[in-house]
């Protein structure tokens, strides 16, 4: 099985993480910030990534913090968990529609961790969470997870719509990038014979 469990704790804060990517999508997350444990739900769900994600940080100062690190932390859990990369599809895209929003994930799983977002927000929060640290997430997620992610919001007015289409279209595009290739078998899929970054 592809799993991997992570913990990270500094005096900021304390996070244990678990995947397991042939799993069916279920999702247990308590990270203390309610929106963001929403979208947590929604990338499990959609990327039948299994998650369990708990954290603990400093919330009394602000949500910066505890959203990056999460970041970091399932990062680090996915790139463990793909080990080699032997025989994953390794390339995905989806357009994602919710309502009037429209935002496009391209990934590759290709141990060069690179992120490209253009995604705006009209508002500075959603409910009390902060816009600009869905950025921080993704980028702390792309890095340590060794993907290179690209992600725009080609058209949405709902910022609420905005933030979802950005978490489902990444799980969508995961489910399809880190699936086995059953014409791949156990080849790495780089003419370089490495994935290594």
């Amino acid at each position: 099985m592809r799993k991997a469990t992570i913990k990270r704790k500094t005096r900021e804060t304390e996070i244990a993480v678990s995947v397991m990517l042939d799993g069916s999508g279920k999702a247990a997350v308590a990270t203390g910030i309610g929106f963001l444990d929403h979208m947590l739900e929604q990338l499990g769900r959609h990327s039948l990534i299994d998650l369990d994600i708990k954290a603990k940080g400093d919330l009394h100062i602000d949500q910066h913090h505890t959203t990056e690190d999460i970041g970091i932390a399932l990062g680090q859990a996915v790139q463990q968990a793909l080990g080699d990369r032997a025989g994953i599809t390794r390339y995905a895209d989806v357009h994602l529609p919710m309502d009037e929003t429209l935002t496009r994930c391209a990934i590759d799983v290709s141990g060069r961790p690179y992120l490209v977002w253009d995604v705006p927000f009209t508002r500075p929060k959603v409910g009390d969470f902060d816009t600009e640290l869905f950025h921080e997430f993704f980028q702390a997620f792309a890095l340590n997870a060794g993907i290179t992610l690209h992600i725009a919001t080609l058209y949405g007015g709902n910022n609420h719509h905005i933030a979802e289409t950005c978490f489902k279209a990444l799980a969508r595009a995961l489910r399809v990038a880190v699936a086995i290739d059953p014409r791949q078998e156990n080849r790495i899929p780089s003419t370089k014979g490495s994935l290594a970054g």
